[in-house]
């Protein structure tokens, strides 16, 4: 496993602002799979990272001191160490999000075709489905739209 699939979603895309803020200072690599540095948040944070054993990566900021995670001081000091990981990531978050926009409309066209082959007396009973067993919140707008008191 690497960095980015060990880092939560929040850290990676703080890492990412963080790199391309450039809060990441006296980036220096011990060898191929290593490297340190100093990342400015609230303050200044030591940063150990090591490719090969991702776990063995280490930080002194409060989310990640003395614990086996991945914070966005790591993740920043990895897109440092290697940009050419940042930009892919930031493609593949583009084409997973391209992705589920696409999925999304076309269930939307899925839903909005069987809707229209409902009787409506079948939409009648899902409606009253949607109101019994739904957040509350749908209940209540529908209410307010209608002007049902």
């Amino acid at each position: 496993m690497g960095i980015i699939s060990l880092a939560s979603g929040s850290s990676c895309w703080r890492g990412l602002d963080y790199f391309k803020d450039k809060k990441v200072i006296r980036l220096r690599k011990i060898n191929d799979k290593e490297y340190t540095s100093i990342v400015n948040g609230t303050k200044n944070y030591n940063v150990y990272l090591n490719l090969e054993h991702p776990r063995k990566s280490a930080c002194d900021c409060p989310s990640a001191k003395g614990k086996r995670i991945i914070c966005k001081h790591i993740v920043a000091t990895y897109f440092s160490a290697m940009p050419e990981e940042a930009t892919n990531f930031e493609n593949e978050q583009d084409r997973l999000q391209e992705e589920y926009e696409k999925y999304q409309e076309e269930i939307y066209y899925k839903v909005i075709n069987y809707i229209n082959k409902m009787s409506k007396n079948e939409l009648i009973e899902e409606l009253v489905h949607v109101f019994d067993y739904g957040p509350e919140w749908i209940y209540d707008d529908f209410v307010r739209r209608n002007y049902i008191e």
